[in-house]
């Protein structure tokens, strides 16, 4: 569905270069702080942005820098949501409807009305007096509703409560089996949102991919050790990826779970979330 390869993009001192790629049938993340990248890679897909050099496939079709310009076949095939952009405020949802009705040809009005009564969404009343919540959730709304196969999502679920986040991903799941070929491309800094939904994960730092991972081998096999200095100067370093001083020795980040729990059994092993991963490969240093 997607391949980027090599894709750079500078603003000032910041480079961005990145591949990557995202499968038919597959949800895949992107996950890092901010100013990472996330956005510009997101923007560069979309022809938002024009990157310098790289390529980027979208749909078997080249539309990167010596590629073509995304025709309306193709952006009738993508859904997106920015968390930064939206409908204006004097609008209401059924302007809203009416805009999206004329701008897709394949427009779903009846599961738009759907979803906007099963997530509370008031038809009549204006967008400016919108919650932030209520915002977020007809962003995503839009998206879904045109038979998109791709859906291209930058922090679909900032501003949302929890129970509304649920809703979301729910959403999102019914999505993907609706059509065994449609794929998902999403970041948020709700790492537990990722973690519940996505296939593959990709980290980012300072513009450049620093991991790359399924996310059941990430939540499975990767783990934070706690050692002494005593500890560390005996343990095998050859599977820790990352290493951060601490007052009673050293954090690591390992691949290994399981091998320095059979081999080293006195040690401090915790399984690692989404959130650890990334305060180490931000934070740590390598081995």
């Amino acid at each position: 569905m997607l391949r980027i390869d090599n894709l750079t993009k500078t603003y000032g001192s910041f480079k961005m270069n990145i591949s990557m790629e995202v499968t038919p049938g597959s949800i895949v993340g992107i996950i890092g702080p901010n100013g990472a990248g996330k956005s510009t890679a997101f923007k560069s897909i979309l022809q938002l942005i024009r990157p310098e050099s790289g390529s980027i496939n979208l749909f078997g079709t080249e539309i990167g820098v010596a590629g073509e310009k995304m025709n309306t076949e193709m952006k009738n095939r993508i859904g997106v949501v920015f968390s930064d952009s939206g409908f204006s405020g004097y609008l209401n949802g059924k302007d809203v409807r009416n805009i999206l009705k004329n701008m897709y040809k394949d427009f779903e009005e009846e599961k738009f009305d759907n979803y906007c009564r099963q997530l509370n969404i008031p038809m009549d009343k204006k967008l400016k007096e919108f919650s932030t919540g209520m915002k977020a959730k007809m962003r995503v709304i839009a998206a879904l509703t045109h038979k998109a196969d791709f859906l291209i999502l930058d922090e679909p679920t900032a501003g949302l409560d929890v129970l509304a986040r649920d809703e979301i991903l729910d959403i999102l799941r019914e999505y993907m089996a609706e059509k065994d070929d449609r794929c998902i491309l999403i970041s948020s800094h709700i790492s537990s949102d990722l973690e519940n939904l996505c296939d593959e994960l990709y980290m980012i730092k300072s513009g450049e991919i620093v991991l790359h991972e399924a996310c059941d081998v990430l939540l499975s096999d990767y783990a934070i050790l706690k050692v002494s200095e005593e500890e560390y100067g005996k343990i095998d370093k050859e599977h820790i990826l990352r290493r951060r001083k601490e007052n009673y020795g050293y954090m690591c980040m390992v691949r290994e779970r399981r091998y320095y729990m059979e081999n080293y059994p006195g040690i401090v092993i915790e399984k690692s979330s989404i959130d650890d991963l990334i305060q180490m490969m931000i934070k740590g240093e390598n081995v």
